[in-house]
C-alpha cells in the first residue's frame, strides 16, 4: 500500500513539470502593435492571411491572399546562354573567373523580368471614437486555437475583439462586443495602395475593395482583386457614409471578410475574382459565430495538436511574451522553447494549406506594395527551409503546395533546360514566383546557381519516404527522373581533375579571395552534393518503383565521376574544388554544409572525418549571423549531436533585433529577422528543435541525440520519421530515455538508436543491430572516399556511446520501450 501511495505522489510529481498549460502556447502582451507591423500578430488559412494590430482607437487588419502577385504569366529564359556557355566554362576553367562572371551577366541572366512581387491587399481600418482613454489593456494570439483577441476597458465596459480566418471557410471572421449593452460605435473602412482599385460601399453594410497589382519589370500586371467586409449587426443602428460603414451603439458586430482573386493556376488567370469573393462570403455570412468558431478551432487542431512538447515550465512564463523576449538569454525559460517550436507549426498550417500557394519569403504576410526581395522564392535554401519541418513535425498535408509548386518547375523549367542549356530534363535557378519562373535572375553572382531542380526534387522523394505511398511516387517520379536527366545532359569533364562538374555553378552567395570575389566556379562542393543527391533520390524512386533499369546503370556511373568531398589545410569541409576557404570567413551562407543536412551525406557512423571537418567548418563560420543562418545552424549543431551548442544558437535567435551586434534576432511577434521578416527561420528553428529531439535520416530513428543540459526532463510527442514511424510518446529524465511508444504505419524494420539501454514494456530483451538496415526507406547512399590535404591533421570527434536496436514491426500495431 505505502509502495503504491508513493508510485502515486511520483507521477503526480512528474506530471506536475509536465502539464504545460494552454496559456503557455500564447504570444500576449500589455501594449498595442501601434503602427509597426512587425508588432501585429499574423492569422491565416493558407490562402487568406491577416495581420492583427490590436490598436485600440483604430485598429487595423492589413489583409494578404496567396495569389495577389503584380504580373501575369510569363516566361524568363534568356536564349543567348547557349551560344556563350562553351566560353564562360573555358574562362573558368583558365582561372579567369571574373570574367566568366562579367560574360555570365550579359550573356546568360535573363534580360527579362527578374521576378514578380507579393503584395498586400490593403487594410481594414476599425475607428473607434471616444476610447482614447482605456485600461487594462491585452491582446493575444492565441496558437492553440488560432485565434487573436483584444480587450480593454473604458468607462467601466469591457471591449473584445476577436479574429480568426477560418479554416472551414475561405474568410476572415471579426466579432466585437461590450459586455453591457448598446456600448458598441464606430466607423469600418477598406484602404489600399494598389493604383488601380475601386472602394465602395454595397448596400449599406458591405465594404468592397477592387483591384489589379502593379506591372513590373516589364510585365503588365493582370491579376484581379476583389476583398468584401460584409458587417452583421447585433442592436444598434448601421449607416454609410462616402466608403465608410458606421455602427452606432451596438451589443456585437460581427465582420466577414472574403478576398478572391482571378487566379486559376501559373498560367491562366480567367477566373471571376467578384463572383468567388461573393461565393465566399455568401457560403460564410448566415452561419452563427460560435459554430463558425468551433469548426474552425476543431479543423486547425486537426494538424496542431498532433505534436505536444513539454520542457517543463519556470516563473518566466508568466511575463507578456516581449519581456521574455528581452530576458530569454538571461533566464531559465523553457517553456519559451516550446511556444516558439510550436509557433513554428502554427505559422506553416496558418500559410500553407492544400489547395493554396507555398509559403513564400514572408509566409503568407506582407504589408508592402514592393516587399524586400519580392517576398518571392529563393530557392538556394529559403523555400526548402520552409518545408523542413512540414514532414516530421506531422504536418505532411501542408507540404502539398511545395509539392505541387516543384512538379509546376518540372514543366516550366523543360523550356528554359532545352533553351538555354540544350539540355533534357528540367532545372531552376535560385529563384522563383507564382509565375513559376525557372531562368536565372539577380545577376550571376546569386543566379547563375541552377540547383533548385536538384533541391526542390529532394522534396518530392521526402515525402514517399515519411508516407510510403507508392500511388503518389509513381505521380511524382517523372519530376525526380527529370532533375537527374539536366544534369546528365549539363555535367562536364574538368580538365584538370578529370572528375564530372556543374560549370557554370557557385556556392550559393559567396565567393572566395583567390577567385577574384567572383561566386562563379565549376564544381563547388554544394554543386556537388546535390547532383550526388539527385541521381541517389532518382535511382531509389525507379527502384521502388521498379522502373528504368538502364537509366539506373547510367546514373550510377555518372555518380563514381562526381568530385568526392574534400578536407582542406585548415582541418574544414571545402567549399569549392580548390583549397581556398577562409578560417576567417563568417559568410551567413554555409552551402556546401548541405551534405550534413538536409542531405545525410556526411555521418558521425559512416564518415567520421568528414564530420569532423564539418564541425571545424561551424567554428569557423561562428554562430551570429542572419535569422535563419542561425536556423540552419541550429539543424547543423543537432546532427552534430552537441545539444548545448544547438540551444546557444536557439538563444542568439531569441533575441531582440539589434541586440546581437552583426546579427539577425527575432521582433516582438516573434517573426524571424533577417533583418528585415523572414519566415525561414521561424520555420528553421522548429526544423532544428525537432533533430535535437529526434533524427531519422542516417539509417536509423535516433532518439533524443542532441539533448541540452536545459532540457534534461521532457516530453514530445507525435513526431514522425522515415518510414511512417509516429512517436507516440516520448518521456526523458535527466537527460536518459524513460520511456517511448512508437507506432508503425507500415510496418518494416525499425532500428532504433537511443541514448541508454531500453528494453521492451514486457521486459524482453532487444535485438542489437548489425550491419545494415534492411528497411529500404532508411537507405543511407554510399559517397566516395573524402581527399585530405597533406596540410590537414584532422581527428575523428569522440561520439558519446549509444545503443542500436533492431525491432521487427508490423502495419498499424504499436510498440512501447522503456529504460532498462
Amino acid at each position: 500500500m505505502v509502495k503504491s501511495l508513493m508510485n502515486i505522489v511520483l507521477f503526480l510529481s512528474f506530471a506536475n513539470i509536465f502539464c504545460q498549460g494552454s496559456e503557455d502556447l500564447k504570444l500576449w502582451y500589455k501594449t498595442s502593435s501601434g503602427n509597426i507591423w512587425e508588432n501585429a500578430l499574423p492569422i491565416g488559412n493558407g490562402f487568406q492571411g491577416a495581420m492583427v494590430y490590436g490598436n485600440v482607437e483604430k485598429d487595423i487588419f492589413q489583409l494578404n491572399e496567396g495569389t495577389v502577385w503584380s504580373g501575369s504569366p510569363n516566361r524568363n529564359d534568356n536564349p543567348n546562354a547557349l551560344e556563350a556557355l562553351p566560353k564562360v566554362r573555358e574562362l573558368i576553367f583558365k582561372g579567369e573567373y571574373k570574367a566568366a562572371e562579367n560574360l555570365a551577366n550579359e550573356k546568360i541572366i535573363t534580360k527579362k523580368s527578374h521576378g514578380q512581387m507579393f503584395q498586400s491587399v490593403g487594410n481594414l481600418e476599425l475607428t473607434f471614437t471616444d476610447h482614447e482613454n482605456y485600461s487594462n489593456y491585452y491582446r493575444e494570439l492565441d496558437i492553440e486555437n488560432a485565434i487573436a483577441k483584444t480587450t480593454y476597458n473604458v468607462d467601466g465596459v469591457t471591449y473584445t475583439r476577436e479574429a480568426f480566418t477560418s479554416f472551414q471557410d475561405r474568410v476572415m471572421i471579426i466579432k466585437l462586443s461590450a459586455d453591457k449593452p448598446n456600448k458598441l460605435s464606430f466607423s469600418a473602412s477598406l484602404t489600399s495602395k494598389h493604383v488601380k482599385q475601386e472602394i465602395k460601399v454595397n448596400g449599406k453594410n458591405e465594404l468592397s475593395l477592387w483591384g489589379t497589382t502593379s506591372d513590373h519589370e516589364g510585365v503588365e500586371g493582370k491579376v484581379k482583386f476583389n476583398a468584401l467586409a460584409r458587417i452583421k449587426t447585433d442592436g444598434g443602428n448601421i449607416t454609410k457614409s462616402a466608403n465608410t460603414v458606421n455602427i452606432k451603439n451596438a451589443n456585437s458586430v460581427t465582420i466577414h471578410v472574403s478576398i478572391a482573386s482571378n487566379f486559376n493556376n501559373y498560367k491562366d488567370i480567367n477566373g471571376d475574382e467578384n463572383q468567388r469573393a461573393k461565393d465566399y462570403m455568401n457560403k460564410a455570412f448566415d452561419k452563427n459565430f460560435e459554430i463558425m468558431k468551433a469548426q474552425h478551432i476543431a479543423a486547425y487542431q486537426k494538424y496542431f495538436n498532433r505534436v505536444k512538447l513539454d520542457l517543463g515550465t519556470t516563473d518566466a512564463s508568466k511575463l507578456p511574451t516581449d519581456e521574455r523576449l528581452k530576458k530569454f538569454n538571461d533566464t531559465e525559460d523553457p517553456s519559451f522553447v516550446t511556444l516558439y517550436y510550436q509557433y513554428g507549426r502554427y505559422l506553416l498550417i496558418s500559410s500553407s494549406q492544400p489547395g493554396g500557394q507555398p509559403a513564400n519569403l514572408q509566409g503568407i504576410w506582407n504589408g508592402s506594395m514592393k516587399p524586400a526581395w519580392d517576398s518571392k522564392y529563393t530557392i538556394n535554401i529559403n523555400t526548402e527551409m520552409n518545408y523542413w519541418p512540414a514532414e516530421k513535425t506531422n504536418l505532411s498535408e501542408m507540404h502539398e503546395p511545395l509539392l505541387k509548386m516543384i512538379m509546376e518547375l518540372s514543366e516550366t523549367g523543360k523550356e528554359t533546360a532545352k533553351v538555354m542549356y540544350d539540355a533534357d530534363g528540367w532545372l531552376a535557378h535560385h529563384n522563383t514566383d507564382i509565375w513559376r519562373i525557372t531562368g536565372p535572375v539577380d545577376g550571376s553572382f546569386w543566379g547563375i546557381w541552377n540547383g533548385g531542380g536538384a533541391w526542390l526534387s529532394q522534396h518530392l522523394w521526402e515525402h514517399y519516404l515519411y508516407t510510403g505511398d507508392k500511388m503518389y511516387l509513381k505521380s511524382v517520379y517523372p519530376a525526380i527522373k527529370g532533375a537527374a536527366e539536366f544534369y546528365v545532359d549539363f555535367l562536364v569533364e574538368h580538365p584538370k581533375y578529370k572528375w564530372l562538374v556543374i560549370a557554370p555553378g557557385n556556392s550559393p552567395e559567396n565567393a572566395p579571395e583567390e577567385h577574384q570575389r567572383a561566386s562563379i566556379t565549376a564544381g563547388s562542393t554544394m554543386d556537388n552534393q546535390l547532383v550526388f543527391d539527385v541521381f541517389s533520390t532518382t535511382i531509389n524512386a525507379a527502384k521502388a518503383l521498379g522502373e528504368d533499369k538502364e537509366l539506373i546503370e547510367k546514373l550510377e556511373g555518372l555518380k563514381k565521376r562526381l568530385p568526392p568531398m574534400q578536407i582542406g589545410k585548415h582541418n574544414q569541409l571545402q567549399e569549392w574544388l580548390d583549397d581556398v576557404d577562409s578560417p576567417t570567413d563568417n559568410h551567413r551562407h554555409i552551402s556546401h554544409l548541405y551534405g550534413l543536412y538536409p542531405s545525410n551525406q556526411i555521418s558521425p557512423y559512416n564518415n567520421p572525418k568528414l564530420f569532423a571537418a564539418a564541425k571545424n567548418t561551424l567554428l569557423q563560420r561562428g554562430d551570429v549571423s542572419t535569422g535563419w543562418s542561425m536556423g540552419w545552424k541550429v539543424n547543423w549543431w543537432a546532427k552534430m549531436q552537441d545539444g548545448n551548442h544547438a540551444y546557444q544558437l536557439i538563444k542568439n535567435q531569441l533575441m531582440p533585433l539589434g541586440s546581437v551586434r552583426g546579427g539577425g534576432g527575432t521582433y516582438n511577434n516573434l517573426f524571424d529577422a533577417h533583418p528585415p521578416f523572414q519566415i525561414d527561420g521561424n520555420f528553421g528553428c522548429t526544423s532544428g528543435i525537432t533533430e535535437m529531439l529526434m533524427q531519422s535520416s542516417d539509417g536509423a530513428v535516433h532518439l533524443i541525440p542532441a539533448l541540452p543540459d536545459n532540457f534534461k526532463n521532457g516530453m514530445i510527442s507525435g513526431l514522425k520519421t522515415r518510414g511512417g514511424f509516429t512517436i507516440d510518446n516520448m518521456i526523458w529524465e535527466n537527460g536518459k530515455l524513460t520511456s517511448v511508444k512508437i507506432t508503425s504505419t507500415l510496418g518494416g524494420n525499425l532500428r532504433l538508436r537511443t541514448p541508454n539501454e531500453i528494453k521492451s514494456k514486457s521486459g524482453k530483451k532487444l535485438k542489437k543491430a548489425s550491419g545494415e538496415n534492411k528497411n529500404d526507406f532508411f537507405v543511407v547512399s554510399e559517397i566516395k572516399e573524402p581527399i585530405i590535404s597533406k596540410d590537414s591533421d584532422i581527428q575523428p570527434i569522440q561520439l558519446k556511446r549509444t545503443f542500436l536496436y533492431d525491432i521487427p514491426t508490423q502495419k498499424g500495431r504499436s510498440y512501447t520501450f522503456k529504460m532498462k
